[in-house]
């Protein structure tokens, strides 16, 4: 499959760069002033279908209330658990990845199937929503990677939160952005999880990982964040290249799934509907502009995981067929100080939800290896 996005900007010839695209996000074009094409293509050939558009019930959904600046945002949770086993459960949090359509959905099997996998640690597994994301509420603030890390922080550190009776156990799984900025909040002893396992870390948002972060294209994302924010023109743009069946359908064939015969309608579906929610378009307007980026390089990345060898566990979950540009920062990890294990599994920027029978099994036997007999 490919797509194509055409950015315009002040100078007179046209640049075309050859690229991947990181997360869904465009299919049409954004009108600055001269054109920038981008094009982005795949040739992956993953046969095995793990998806369908069922996916297991939650044993629990409820919302907790974040305090921002005064104000309480409704974050949507829900809890997977194995009900028969009478030993009290350990907690996992889990984080879905942060992209536009961003949601628990992604996490739902893997997390069932651990928790309901017989061995000497019962598992609870909780699915949480960012705030501006999923069916949490969506309110117009500044969103930024230093808010989302409070956020986190916040999560795990409320008496009253979801995970609250953790009791310093907590083990957190996260993918894309969110293992990152998971990684980046216990670099400075913000949280303290007894494992962390990242599955296809990434740390740069859609347009900076195409077009870099030179001053010319910080302007650039400003206006076109500032655009999206906007109450009219915003919506209107925001249906254009993101709140459409086609424009997400076509990127998650592309690049966010390695197969596309795995792309079901009801998965697109779902996904159109989270962009038809109250807010959707503010937190995506960071996330495309970079501004959620936890970290400004490769050395910045690396430097994040190397803070905690000998300190956390930490597995990395690359999968085989990521975008270009979003596998070389993983395979970056590949033998990387404060990296516990590293293994490859097949996917692109979504291997949990893809082929979460996979995810899973790898998960379960980190957890098996580092905690078996330290519960």
């Amino acid at each position: 499959m490919a797509t194509s996005a055409a950015f315009f900007t002040s100078s007179s010839p046209s640049l075309t760069l050859p690229c991947k695209s990181h997360k869904p996000f465009y299919s049409q074009s954004v009108y600055f002033l001269k054109p920038l094409t981008v094009k982005a293509s795949t040739t992956l050939d993953y046969s095995k279908v793990s998806v369908g558009d069922k996916t297991p019930s939650p044993s629990k959904t409820s919302n907790w209330q974040w305090k921002f600046k005064d104000n309480y945002i409704n974050i949507y949770y829900e809890e997977h658990m194995n009900r028969e086993s009478p030993d009290p459960p350990k907690n996992i949090l889990i984080m879905p990845t942060i992209s536009d359509v961003s949601t628990v959905e992604e996490w739902r099997s893997v997390a069932r199937d651990i928790v309901e996998r017989v061995g000497e640690v019962n598992w609870r597994a909780t699915i949480v929503d960012w705030p501006g994301l999923g069916y949490s509420d969506r309110p117009k603030i500044e969103y930024n990677a230093d808010v989302l890390e409070k956020f986190l922080v916040d999560l795990i550190n409320a008496p009253n939160g979801p995970v609250s009776d953790s009791e310093n156990n907590l083990v957190v799984f996260g993918g894309g952005h969110a293992a990152t900025i998971t990684v980046r909040a216990a670099k400075k002893g913000l949280v303290k999880p007894v494992a962390i396992a990242a599955v296809a870390p990434t740390w740069a948002g859609p347009l900076p990982i195409v077009f870099g972060r030179d001053s010319s294209m910080e302007t650039r994302y400003g206006l076109l964040r500032g655009t999206l924010r906007t109450p009219a023109v915003g919506w209107m743009m925001y249906n254009m290249l993101v709140s459409n069946e086609k424009a997400i359908e076509s990127q998650y064939k592309s690049h966010v799934y390695a197969n596309p015969d795995n792309v079901t309608p009801g998965i697109i579906e779902s996904r159109y509907a989270l962009t038809k929610r109250k807010g959707a378009r503010y937190l995506p307007a960071a996330f495309l502009t970079g501004v959620l980026d936890p970290v400004q390089s490769r050395e910045e990345f690396l430097e994040l995981f190397a803070n905690l060898e000998g300190k956390t566990p930490v597995l990395v979950v690359s999968a085989k067929g990521s975008p270009k540009r979003s596998k070389a920062e993983m395979e970056a990890l590949k033998g990387a100080k404060g990296v516990s294990k590293f293994v490859e599994v097949p996917g692109a920027l979504l291997p949990q939800e893809e082929y979460p029978a996979m995810v899973a099994e790898e998960l379960y036997k980190f957890l098996q290896e580092n905690f078996k007999s330290n519960f």
